[in-house]
């Protein structure tokens, strides 16, 4: 099965992803991940992309589309696409070359997303992700490595791009509407409501 997740950044779309690779055989692919790795290497993709991810604006289709392709040739089994498709433009790209069985809306307030955003916390060394909503400490639970805030997790920034996902990305709702494969899900409940409810709609949609 392959499947996309739809949401605004901070919708908890990753989080939510592995938590779901743990409970099935399915494959998280980000392609926030997947450009921050070309961006922390410094390499030419890595620092055009920045340009436009600094601004809080989105990376133009033919170097996602491109990066996404590549991935899929080297990954077997379901994929689970987390910040991709986020224009009809790709997904219409994606369609010539994935089958997608589901698609989950994770809808949410800009408010919510500020809340969750600005809290934000990474940890250097490997990678886990905190709130300071719900952890105080300076250093990371599982490795002790240093915590750090992301420049581009500022209230001005995400209104930016939350606005950039309801202008550009929202149309995908429609788009995937119609083809039947569309499901909601409120993306401020409780993380182990939101998990029960995907696995759910993923036996239906098996059925």
């Amino acid at each position: 099965m392959n499947m996309i997740f739809l949401g605004p950044p901070g919708a908890g779309k990753g989080t939510l992803a592995q938590i779901l690779v743990e409970k099935t055989d399915l494959t998280h692919l980000s392609t926030g991940d997947m450009l921050r790795e070309e961006i922390k290497k410094g390499s030419d993709l890595g620092k055009m992309a920045k340009s436009f991810i600094d601004e809080g604006k989105l990376v133009p289709d033919n170097v996602i589309i491109g990066m996404v392709e590549a991935r899929l040739k080297s990954t077997k089994g379901g994929i689970i696409f987390d910040g991709f498709p986020r224009t009809v433009e790709q997904a219409e790209a994606l369609d010539t070359i994935a089958k997608i069985d589901l698609v989950i809306d994770l809808y949410t307030t800009v408010d919510v997303i500020i809340s969750r955003i600005c809290g934000r916390r990474i940890c250097k060394k490997c990678g886990a992700v905190y709130n300071t909503s719900w952890y105080k400490k300076d250093t990371c639970q599982k490795c002790q490595g240093e915590l750090y805030t992301r420049a581009d997790d500022n209230e001005e920034t995400v209104k930016k791009r939350f606005d950039v996902y309801t202008k550009q990305t929202a149309p995908l709702v429609a788009y995937y509407e119609k083809k039947g494969v569309l499901r909601h899900i409120d993306a401020s409940g409780d993380i182990d409501e939101k998990i029960a409810a995907i696995m759910e709609i993923m036996e239906s949609a098996h059925a």
